[in-house]
């Protein structure tokens, strides 16, 4: 292969030589040719089949659960209720501060239940048949209480979700940068927005979420064979509830079937299966049901924005802006409410604005918890941003691609230190947008309208500007709860050199369908001086292997960085190490040798002056007598890699919450029919900026796969609610997740800015969907603007809004109103 050179963050030289090139992804053999593993094709001996009895409330008392009808069923191996996990285990960890830290939450419903589908008592039988069978004779007998469904009603505390709190709000503040009150004083325009809401949806991962487990007595360690994707917090929450140390429970995982942030809180089922395991004496087994991961699992935070108001200049310069925001962290808050803050990696969005205040609470309700989806809290502070910018070029009938264009964060003010202490590394978002309207056709807009109103249809067109705020520093968890030790960020790789010259890589990570093997194999070939086919990545993760850290996982668009950060390290480590070890076999000078093809040679000299890679994996582990005993090389490295942040800033609420910043611009056009409401995307167009891109094909999957997350959330995927708290879209029969028919004309662009701070200039991948999301709003709302020009002011437009909006478009212009000086 060709090669090249990148200049990493420490200032040394990177020869690019596998990095940057579109290999054949190791995993797909497997994965193709169904020979996959999954938790769900582990099999062991006597395993007992797991089926949890929910609630059909979502708020009520439990008077009394009788399992006795279930236990007497020929094949049930037992039970467990919400008492017995009371009686041996504590309360999880939570974040929050006061009253939030009070809440008592417990793996199965303890007195009473909060959110429909809360599991109350589990039940495990020979087959999982049989065991959902003895779930339905479980008796539960509830007492029903009112139902909060609404944040906003919830903040007032009428009804008490947790009575040992006291209270619904788990966490309030407010985030002031800059001067807002003087800049809307000095502002030509300010455009005021009464309201704004993102709905609740969530990623749907073809794999629902479960585990096998295994307890064995005799040391007291459990072992999880499952698909948790960030085990390493996994085992913070659970090792405490089980009074155990986090040594005791082993998280093995090969594949896993997608995750999305729908599988980093799945510690209380998990809690559950290990007291089975233990109270059984053998292997259990869970595979949740599609309908309990609707109901159950875990949702993406649901948010209401309210008293926007926008300083605007006179050629359309926006200053700054302030907005309470509310948000719905659901029945408990588990890893909230890091939402509360997460969304501030990314406070002005892709715009310039300095002066921000955001005043905001979140509270609990009796919905389902919430967990990190696609895009954590960004995804809606970002949303918010940009329906601002539509709404204020739309209000002042100005021009929204030049508007976005004078307010985006220029190339040449990067690196870019936002109003909060955050640090934008790299990127050209003006760039990226005009190469997405090249894609789209921008210029043949007016032919196109013209063309579907001839038709019968309403064109519209629109923009999403978004960031992937990459490798996540948890000490923005101190802004919320100034006593907790999170801090920074790390993650663990190992590299070894074996006896027979195999390359193997050992990874923290949790991959779910990102090539994480191919693209370590990589970066490690290009380091060592060997192809990626001799470089073997075992595939998954396993706690035992030693090559995790505290924060290890999959998540937060951090892999690149972090992730091939760690094994860049190990292997840099073991390159080091094979050249000192053929150096002094070769008796040559250390800046003699050179590691290419699979040798270890000098420079210029002759053929026989070469070692296999197998030569020098022999000489340590079988053939080392000659060495010297001050010379002890292992050819076997662990490396943390770990970011530095700095120390954040809780009074002022600052500092670099994350490291590095992806970018995607999405474009596109849509149609739609005026009688129905029916929205048809009919062209779209997304540029993505990831820094270095080590493999573009694969970067290239995630564009794909953000925009097909990006047109459910946009048109079709919304968890309802009726006043009971009841979830009206529990199944795919309600929730329509898009297939390959939705799917529009996609055109994709790039544009690659390595970034300055990472390893190897990578910036992280694949959570750009809500640049999706909201390019859909604005093309819908520029549809629109001749049928009384509504404003689209929720985040999920199926037909039926739309055609509302076409009703009645003064209903929503009411919430806007612009006064001019």
């Amino acid at each position: 292969m060709s090669t090249t050179t990148i200049t990493t963050e420490s200032g040394t030289v990177l020869e690019k030589g596998a990095i940057g090139q579109s290999i054949p992804r190791k995993e797909d053999r497997r994965l193709v040719q169904g020979q996959g593993v999954f938790f769900d094709d582990i099999r062991r001996h006597g395993t007992g089949y797991v089926h949890f009895v929910r609630s059909p409330y979502a708020h009520a008392k439990i008077v009394s659960i009788d399992v006795s009808a279930a236990l007497a069923l020929d094949g049930v191996y037992g039970t467990i209720t919400g008492d017995e996990v009371a009686i041996h285990t504590d309360p999880f960890f939570e974040m929050s501060t006061p009253p939030g830290a009070n809440i008592k939450d417990y793996a199965l419903a303890v007195g009473k239940v909060r959110f429909q589908g809360e599991p109350v008592a589990a039940v495990c039988a020979t087959t999982r048949e049989l065991a959902r069978d003895a779930a339905e004779l479980v008796e539960v007998e509830y007492e029903p209480l009112p139902a909060l469904v609404d944040a906003e009603e919830a903040a007032k505390d009428e009804v008490v979700l947790h009575e040992e709190a006291g209270s619904n709000i788990v966490w309030s503040g407010v985030f002031d940068w800059g001067d807002v009150d003087q800049a809307l004083a000095e502002a030509d325009h300010v455009v005021k927005i009464k309201r704004l809401h993102f709905h609740r949806f969530s990623s749907t991962p073809l794999e629902c979420s479960g585990a096998l487990v295994e307890y064995q007595k005799g040391t007291g360690q459990w072992t999880l064979y499952c698909n948790h994707q960030m085990p390493g917090v996994g085992a913070i929450w659970m090792a405490p509830a089980l009074r155990c140390g986090i040594d005791k429970l082993r998280f093995v995982t090969q594949d896993i079937g997608g995750a999305f942030g729908n599988k980093i809180c799945l510690h209380p089922y998990y809690v559950v299966l290990c007291l089975l395991a233990r109270k059984l004496g053998r292997p259990v087994q869970w595979t949740e049901w599609r309908t309990d991961q609707h109901t159950a699992n875990a949702h993406g935070n649901e948010r209401t924005f309210l008293d926007v108001e926008v300083a605007v200049k006179a050629d359309g310069e926006m200053t700054g802006f302030k907005v309470k925001a509310v948000d719905d962290c659901g029945a408990f808050p588990r890893y909230e409410p890091l939402g509360c803050i997460i969304w501030a990696q990314v406070t002005p969005g892709c715009y310039g604005w300095r002066n921000i205040r955001v005043d905001f609470t979140q509270a609990c309700t009796n919905k389902a918890p919430v967990s990190p989806n696609r895009g954590y809290s960004r995804m809606q502070h970002l949303w918010l941003t940009e329906r601002v910018v539509d709404i204020v070029a739309a209000e002042l009938g100005l021009d929204p691609v030049e508007v976005r264009k004078r307010n985006y964060v220029k190339a040449e003010q990067m690196p870019y230190e936002t109003p909060n202490g955050c640090v934008y590394d790299s990127g050209d978002y003006a760039r990226s947008l005009d190469i997405a309207l090249e894609l789209i056709g921008y210029d043949r807009l007016d032919e196109r309208r013209k063309d579907a109103a001839a038709r019968g249809k309403l064109l519209g067109f629109g923009i999403g500007s978004t960031l992937d705020s990459g490798t996540n520093n948890f000490g923005q968890s101190q802004l919320l709860n100034p006593e907790l030790q999170f801090s920074g960020n790390n993650e663990a790789a190992m590299v070894k050199l074996d006896i027979f010259g195999e390359v193997v890589v050992t990874l923290g990570t949790v991959p779910q369908g990102q090539g994480h093997e191919t693209t370590a194999s990589q970066v490690v070939s290009d380091i060592i001086g060997c192809s990626p086919e001799q470089v073997h990545v075992r595939p998954g993760h396993d706690s035992f292997f030693n090559s995790s850290a505290g924060f290890s996982g999959t998540y937060a668009s951090q892999f690149a960085v972090t992730g091939l950060g760690a094994v860049k390290g190990a292997a840099e480590l073991l390159r080091d190490e094979m050249i000192k070890l053929a150096a002094f076999v070769l008796q040559a000078p250390e800046e003699a040798i050179e590691l290419a093809d699979g040798f270890a040679r000098i420079k210029d000299g002759p053929e026989e002056a070469a070692l296999p890679f197998m030569a020098l994996g022999a000489i340590v582990n079988a053939n080392n007598a000659f060495l010297p005993p001050d010379f002890n090389p292992t050819l076997n490295h662990r490396y943390v890699y770990r970011p530095y942040f700095g120390v954040v800033d809780v009074e002022k609420k600052m500092g670099k919450l994350t490291l590095t910043y992806a970018s995607q611009i999405h474009a596109c056009l849509v149609e739609i029919d005026p009688e129905t409401g029916q929205t048809e995307i009919v062209d779209y167009a997304a540029v993505d900026d990831c820094g270095v891109r080590v493999h573009p094909q694969i970067v290239e999957g995630q564009v794909h796969g953000a925009t097909a997350h990006a047109i459910g959330a946009a048109l079709h995927e919304d968890f309802v609610y009726d006043e009971d708290g009841t979830l009206l879209t529990p199944n795919f029969y309600d929730y329509h997740v898009p297939h390959t028919m939705d799917m529009p004309p996609l055109k994709t662009g790039y544009v690659e800015s390595p970034s300055p701070v990472s390893p190897l200039g990578a910036k992280g991948m694949g959570e750009g969907g809500g640049g999706g999301i909201h390019a859909i709003c604005s093309a819908i709302q520029d549809a629109l603007r001749s049928e009384g020009a509504p404003i689209v002011y929720d985040s999920c437009n199926p037909s039926h809004r739309v055609w509302s909006m076409l009703q009645d478009a003064e209903q929503t212009r009411a919430l806007v109103e612009v006064t001019s000086k």
